[in-house]
């Protein structure tokens, strides 16, 4: 099997700087709204590489440009589920994690006229109800979790950290995991926040990350999948983009597919039922059944 890359847009517009930064000041605010100029732009890039890939949007972002989340559905891309104001969920409990989670749900199918089948959280941010909620609500994948980093797999829900007890796992559920990681990330790259983040790397140093956890995975996991996290508000700077086509132009040279994550969560899940996949991974599929 070729091996297979999804690129994924968080399209969080000012949700980001509002939401998990707390920003008021319209200079940072403003920083946001740049996914107005971004957006367009990696659209005209996706399209001249014939790639379909996820925005990953939260319902704020949905509310606030309609017109952008449109334009992303009718190019055949994928637009998942990112929370409301791109707000930490274990600060809401359930209640307030579910109201959210519905918000969203209720802004994407009002605007693209079908509901989302992925989540990501804000910024990886899980409380103990997400998993939960997710279920509740039909999803497909989730991708905000690191337990593997170009393998999918099964989600448990109600594992319990300790620090004075032993490790208690949960129970496996349908959910799939598109599993993500900070090095696959351009955030960390490249957006400067002060007294936040450093960013501003130079696009080579991207690449050279990037390209190299790309031919890992075409030797070592050659059935794997390999995410990107991507930002407009960062990627669509001028010389990124650039880099991003070199990227692209690199993997297709190598027979890569792109796909969005939905399409490769649904095959995934298809050719793994969840009890043989459970059977061939004894060591990931670990529940509070096998607890000794």
């Amino acid at each position: 099997m070729a091996p297979t890359v999804c690129l994924s847009f968080d399209f969080d517009a000012m949700s980001n700087w509002i939401g998990s930064l707390g920003a008021r000041d319209p200079g940072l605010v403003t920083r946001g709204e740049f996914d107005v100029v971004a957006v367009p732009r990696v659209l005209r890039l996706l399209a001249r590489y014939e790639i379909l890939a996820t925005f990953c949007t939260p319902g704020f972002t949905v509310c606030a440009y309609p017109e952008l989340v449109r334009e992303i559905n009718a190019a055949g891309h994928e637009v998942a589920h990112h929370g409301w104001m791109h707000e930490n969920p274990a600060a809401l409990g359930r209640d307030g994690e579910r109201e959210n989670l519905l918000r969203g749900i209720e802004a994407i199918e009002r605007t693209v006229g079908h509901r989302p089948a992925g989540y990501r959280s804000p910024a990886w941010e899980f409380s103990a109800n997400t998993i939960g909620l997710l279920l509740v609500e039909g999803f497909l994948y989730d991708s905000g979790l690191m337990a593997d980093d170009f393998t999918p797999y099964y989600v448990r829900d109600g594992d319990v950290p300790s620090a004075t007890e032993p490790y208690r796992f949960g129970s496996l559920t349908d959910l799939v995991e598109m599993p993500v990681s900070w090095e696959r990330d351009d955030w960390p790259l490249f957006e400067f926040a002060f007294g936040v983040n450093a960013g501003l790397a130079s696009p080579s140093h991207a690449l050279e990350i990037w390209q190299a956890e790309f031919d890992f995975m075409r030797a070592e996991c050659p059935d794997g999948v390999y995410v990107l996290t991507l930002h407009p508000q960062v990627i669509g700077r001028g010389h990124r983009l650039a880099m991003l086509a070199r990227l692209i132009e690199h993997m297709q040279d190598r027979g890569a597919r792109f796909m969005r994550m939905d399409a490769y969560a649904a095959e995934w899940r298809g050719a793994h039922p969840r009890a043989a996949w459970a059977a061939a991974n004894p060591l990931r599929a670990r529940t509070k059944d096998a607890e000794t």
